[in-house]
């Protein structure tokens, strides 16, 4: 009995049974109470297994697995279709589909199915399972019938012994009908006569959510006798534990499915696509039987081209730490849009959560800035996993950065680390579900995902992530995974253009003349008069507010951007003018005249900027 209750590879842990079949508690005596005995423990056991998983299908297979040989030859579990919400009450059940069966290969309407491990007998000696959300055509419930009357009651429908043509040669006809309107008279045909049926609903806490179908074979094939009244007393005590596992499994679906979906939505929709630099990112949440996870990417486009990097991922998994989780994401944009050095960053994300008073749910996070023009790279790191980084030649390096400690510790100094970044080159984030597995240490995986990334001929940022999760055994994920990848194209210094100017009153007026000069330069003459209009109006508002020297910035890539820089953290914001005012319309020209501008708030300043889309 305990190998037949031995579990396959990945399930819960075998529980103990008695005999292949449970003895009745007949007569009296020791042999008398050796038998209750007996079979209270293997209902013990039984319900410790039907109770020992979260998901339905191992919740199926378990119910399937505790039954058969058991108690049964075979056993088939008929669902709802489709699976209800078993918050509310679903109300009649309109359908039934078989969602596991095990030691049998009866199907809807007599039909078998596909994809059982069925050897030997008509039921499978082997007592192969079959787990599946199809097997085919749901069958209707039709009111008023055998069926409806067995789902609607709380009682199971009495055993039936099937006779030739699956006519009833004992026990009560209603049985036999369920059974007709089941599988069909090819389905009757097909059980054999002699053959003994138990159908016993499967009830939730509010609603009925199946049928379970139990099927010994005839007693001269199989030596035991059909269903008696203590066996359908067994079966019963064990169908309503199987009814409140699935209804557990279904609650625990629906929370997972919530959780999931919260967690997605607070991670970007679509990354930015700043020039002189190709991102893509993946994102797979963990296994159904695992909690969700904390783990996040994210981009952020800065002044000069430059392009901020994140990839973090929250201690623990639960709804709490997905909550942190985009607490600590908005956070992050917020300080990368004030253009901190990465390290700042860290240290005041570490201080914002040590403000959300969640000391248990630490954080690690690795941050990078990629500056396209100077072709380099600035990273910190906070605890996480060291990025890869592909040069030009194929080669990739784990980068052993200066890990620090997780966010959320308080008190540690970070550091940044700038490094070389030359056109072709490419870099990788993730978190440590990719590398590290139950069966795969830390060390292991990293050292496989830098292997597999050198080994990859040309790199897309697409083909990054792809080959990255090739490393990824097969089986259950326990913890999600988050990808960032970026593939470094830089932007030629010939099509960039740097000032320093002076705040004074002639400034604007040598602006436009360097802004007409670098146009006729790169031969964007069409764009010239724009230009020099709108850089006018910006230098002539920076002069106005600065105390130190005025930058001006000029870009050509898919478009013409410009930049101009001052150190007020006033931000400009358009305002009406009335008929009479001499001041306040160089913004309304500039919006009216770009196709995109804005004004981002520096740590030291701040910047106004304006696109132009090329002739």
């Amino acid at each position: 009995m305990r190998d037949q209750l031995k579990p396959e590879a990945g399930q819960p842990p075998a529980l103990p049974g008695p005999r292949r079949t449970p003895p009745a508690p007949e007569g009296s005596g020791p042999s008398a109470t050796g038998q209750v005995a007996e079979r209270l423990a293997y209902l013990d056991s039984a319900t410790r297994r039907i109770n020992s998983a979260l998901d339905l299908a191992a919740t199926l297979r378990n119910i399937c697995r505790v039954l058969v040989p058991t108690l049964a030859d075979a056993a088939v579990v008929h669902l709802r279709d489709p699976l209800p919400n078993v918050e509310r009450e679903p109300g009649f059940p309109d359908d039934l589909r078989i969602h596991h069966s095990r030691g049998t290969r009866l199907g809807r309407r007599g039909r078998p199915t596909t994809g059982s491990d069925h050897r030997g007998s008509r039921y499978g000696t082997r007592y192969g399972s079959r787990s599946t959300a199809d097997t085919g055509p749901a069958t209707p419930v039709t009111r008023g019938g055998a069926l409806a009357h067995t789902l609607l009651s709380r009682r199971p429908a009495e055993a039936a012994v099937l006779g030739a043509a699956g006519s009833p040669a004992a026990g009560p006809d209603r049985t036999t009908e369920l059974l007709r309107e089941l599988y069909g008279p090819r389905g009757l045909a097909r059980l054999g006569p002699g053959s003994s049926v138990l159908a016993l609903p499967l009830r939730g806490r509010k609603a009925v959510l199946g049928l379970l179908v139990l099927i010994r074979r005839p007693p001269e094939k199989t030596g035991r006798p059909s269903f008696d009244a203590t066996d359908t007393a067994t079966a019963a005590h064990l169908a309503t534990q199987a009814g409140l596992a699935v209804d557990t499994a279904l609650r625990y679906a629906r929370e997972w499915e919530i959780a999931n979906e919260l967690q997605r939505s607070m991670l970007p929709l679509r990354l930015p696509q700043p020039h002189g630099v190709r991102l893509a990112q993946r994102y797979l949440p963990g296994e159904r039987g695992a909690q969700v996870g904390g783990d996040w990417y994210d981009a952020v486009p800065l002044p000069g081209n430059r392009v901020a990097l994140i990839v973090g991922d929250v201690m623990g998994h639960s709804l709490t730490s997905a909550a942190i989780m985009g607490q600590l994401r908005t956070s992050a944009q917020t300080l990368a849009a004030l253009d901190l050095p990465p390290h700042e960053v860290l240290y005041h994300l570490d201080e914002q959560a040590q403000r959300l008073g969640r000391e248990q749910h630490l954080a690690t996070c690795v941050y990078a800035v990629y500056d396209p023009i100077a072709n380099r790279v600035v990273l910190a790191n906070a605890g996480h996993v060291p990025p890869v980084l592909v040069g030009p030649d194929g080669t990739a390096e784990l980068l052993e950065l200066d890990s620090g400690a997780p966010i959320g510790v308080g008190g540690v100094d970070f550091n940044s680390v700038e490094l070389p970044a030359p056109p072709g080159s490419s870099l990788l984030l993730f978190t440590d579900g990719l590398v590290e597995t139950r069966t795969r240490p830390l060390s292991d995986g990293l050292e496989l995902l830098r292997a597999r990334l050198a080994a990859t001929q040309r790199h897309t940022p697409e083909q990054l992530c792809q080959e990255a999760l090739r490393i990824l055994p097969p089986g259950d994920r326990g913890d999600d995974i988050a990808l960032l990848a970026a593939c470094f194209d830089g932007i030629p210094a010939g099509d960039v253009a740097h000032w320093y100017l002076q705040p004074r009153n002639e400034t604007p007026g040598r602006a436009r003349r360097l802004a007409a000069h670098t146009l006729r330069r790169w031969g964007l003459e069409e764009l010239s008069e724009a230009t020099e209009l709108m850089v006018s109006e910006l230098v002539t508002n920076a002069v106005q507010h600065a105390t130190r020297p005025v930058t001006l910035s000029l870009v050509r890539t898919s478009r013409l951007r410009c930049e101009v820089g001052d150190d007020s953290p006033l931000l400009p914001r358009p305002r009406r003018t009335g008929p009479e005012d001499e001041r306040g319309r160089g913004l309304q020209i500039v919006a009216r005249c770009a196709e995109r501008w804005g004004a981002t708030r520096l740590g030291t300043g701040k910047v106004v900027w304006f696109e132009q889309r090329l002739p």
